[in-house]
């Protein structure tokens, strides 16, 4: 019963997850005009699904590793670490916020863990030459990640208009086609990287009870957290498009092309390393970046963005609380 209901609120996470991230993936195609909302929900929808199944289990094992309690415990930690992850994310969706899930679950693992076991359940880690490990490598992914995409999206702006400046308007139907494949290509990063966070919960939670030996991801798993993560999108999603594709800076098609370029080649790049990142700062950081290379600094909505970053520093100790919290609340219930 116990694990039926954690599993339960690791799959409302992925769903949840979808509400914020998985938007991400077509937020600039549906902004710009590039494709109906429809269209784009169901691209984003086979290429989430496949990324998910293909990429391997990397990102999985390394959220499994973020904390380590008894296994007599371990479901109650983990269900109400991922719970605290889904209720800041349901919190932050209906502000229009786009926070960082992978942020939420670090926060509500380990205030769960601590509660429950002390610091020591804390697995610190760092990075294994280019592969994070524990909390710490974890954070260092989170942080370094969207300064790599608003890098990339700088850079991939520069380049591009380099590369088109004695282009004529009948370049407009290439770029347009360009967008499609550059969300279909940020879809299939999406459900690689943000995916498997839900898998890694999943997995490590039939590890602790005995229903797997050792840790790996069966596909039933995978084709869970890829079909709710997809559905989380259709459900609500489009608070998150709004913000991401019209409320930082005012995207044409090309630039649309170049945020979503450099953003999947940061966060693939992090899912064949192990590195659970945030598609959504990722994206936004992206997005910023495109405005610098267009030197508009000034025409970037920086209320926007200040509000999205208090969003981002306070989710790690506003959801740790909440997973004390729910923590003792699964305790007294069970």
């Amino acid at each position: 019963m116990a694990l039926g209901i954690a599993i339960a609120c690791a799959l409302a996470f992925s769903l949840t997850n979808g509400f914020h991230d998985a938007a991400n993936a077509i937020a600039t195609l549906v902004a710009t005009r590039g494709a109906r909302p429809g269209q784009a929900l169901a691209l984003s929808a086979i290429f989430n699904v496949v990324g998910a199944l293909v990429v391997g289990t990397a990102v999985a094992s390394t959220v499994a590793g973020i904390v380590t309690v008894a296994p007599s415990s371990a479901v109650a930690v983990i269900g109400s670490g991922v719970l605290a992850a889904t209720l800041w994310n349901v919190a932050t969706w209906w502000r229009g916020l786009p926070s960082s899930s992978g942020h939420a679950l670090v926060g509500g693992l380990v205030g769960a863990a601590v509660a429950d076991s002390g610091s020591g359940s804390v697995n610190a880690g760092g990075m294994d030459g280019l592969h994070p490990t524990g909390v710490l490598g974890v954070l260092i992914a989170l942080a370094v990640s969207p300064v790599l995409g608003l890098g990339l999206g700088l850079v991939a702006v520069r380049l591009e208009r380099r590369a088109l400046r004695r282009a004529t308007r009948h370049v407009s139907v290439p770029v347009r086609a360009g967008q499609w494949i550059a969300s279909a290509g940020l879809s299939f990063g999406h459900g690689a990287n943000d995916g498997q966070k839900s898998m890694g919960v999943i997995a490590a939670l039939l590890v602790a009870t005995g229903h797997l030996s050792s840790f790996s991801v069966p596909v039933w798993v995978k084709l869970a957290c890829a079909v709710t993560l997809t559905v989380g999108t259709a459900m609500g999603g489009w608070r998150i498009v709004r913000t991401i594709g019209r409320r930082i800076f005012r995207l044409n098609s090309g630039d649309a092309v170049a945020s979503q370029s450099a953003s999947t080649a940061v966060i693939l790049g992090a899912s064949y390393l192990g590195g659970p990142v945030s598609t959504t700062q990722v994206v936004a950081s992206s997005i910023v970046g495109v405005g610098g290379a267009h030197r508009r600094w000034h025409h970037v909505r920086w209320a926007v963005v200040r509000e999205m970053g208090f969003a981002w520093v306070a989710t790690l100790p506003a959801t740790a609380v909440l997973g004390a919290v729910t923590l003792a609340i699964w305790t007294a219930i069970d």
